[in-house]
């Protein structure tokens, strides 16, 4: 068995700079996947660029508007996840406070089916900022899991949690993983081996360098199996406050020839899915 690797830019459509970027990277071939988010006022725009590019792009299943953004709206009448004035909270927590599992589905649904009538047929799902997993509250990832199924889509989550989390989870959260890779696998839904992403701030990390570091050290211990590196990439101007400084650096990471050298040397085919 090989080391396999899905490099995605997530947030298409998030707005007009970061769906420039991701679209020049696509282009360039520095990426392998993206993203859309269905609810953003971008999100029409994008999906013509990527359509004319040829990409298709996953389903970004997004519950959660973006500080620093007017706020978005559900594209379904969903009256747990939405403000009195009818936008979504910027905050994960709020959402996995009150969010009830039969509205949640039905915005998953409406997002999916946006997708379809624009032809871009996804043939997976993610969740945008975790919220479907439970990091902020409720979990809804047997209902998710089994809406993958209905639907024939692969979903990211990991078999393996720890490179993402950085260690081994809590037995709560570990044990919940456990059912849910169990219920994915019996469902037929593809799953990734592991996932990394960078979830340090530009404070934290200081340069650019510890950032490429960093993804390279991840890049050297993947497992056997395909597994998914998702990314930010954006300008710096684009996104309000430091996080414009690190999605700024994950774009240029992506450029980087020490990073294409090192995917090159560690022996790591790049591949569009890990549900081939």
């Amino acid at each position: 068995m090989s080391r396999r690797l899905v490099i995605t830019a997530d947030d298409l459509g998030r707005e007009q700079g970061t769906t420039e970027v991701i679209a020049a990277l696509l282009a360039e071939g520095h990426v392998s996947a993206t993203t859309l988010i269905c609810v953003s006022p971008v999100a029409e725009a994008a999906a013509k660029q990527v359509r004319e590019l040829g990409v298709l792009p996953r389903l970004h299943v997004t519950l959660t508007s973006e500080r620093g953004l007017p706020r978005w709206q559900p594209l379904a009448v969903t009256g747990s996840l939405a403000d009195q004035d009818g936008t979504l909270s910027a905050d994960p927590m709020v959402l996995g406070a009150r969010g009830e599992a039969p509205d949640v589905m039905e915005e998953a649904e409406a997002q999916l089916r946006w997708m379809r009538e624009r032809d871009l047929a996804p043939v997976a799902a993610d969740s945008h900022a975790g919220t479907l997993y439970g990091l902020h509250g409720r979990s809804w990832l047997a209902e998710t899991l089994e809406w993958c199924a209905r639907h024939g889509l692969a979903f990211r989550l990991p078999r393996d949690p720890e490179p993402y989390f950085g260690g081994p989870l809590p037995p709560p959260f570990a044990a919940a993983h456990e059912r849910a890779v169990a219920h994915a696998d019996a469902l037929g839904v593809a799953i990734p081996e592991t996932i990394a992403t960078n979830r340090r701030t530009a404070a934290e990390l200081g340069t650019y360098e510890t950032l490429r570091d960093d993804y390279l050290r991840r890049l050297a211990a993947l497992p056997e199996g395909t597994s998914e590196l998702f990314l930010h990439p954006s300008r710096e101007d684009a996104v309000e406050g430091p996080d414009g400084v690190v999605r700024s650096w994950e774009a240029r990471l992506l450029r980087d020839p020490v990073w294409h050298g090192a995917i090159e040397s560690e022996d790591v085919e790049v591949v569009e899915g890990w549900w081939d």
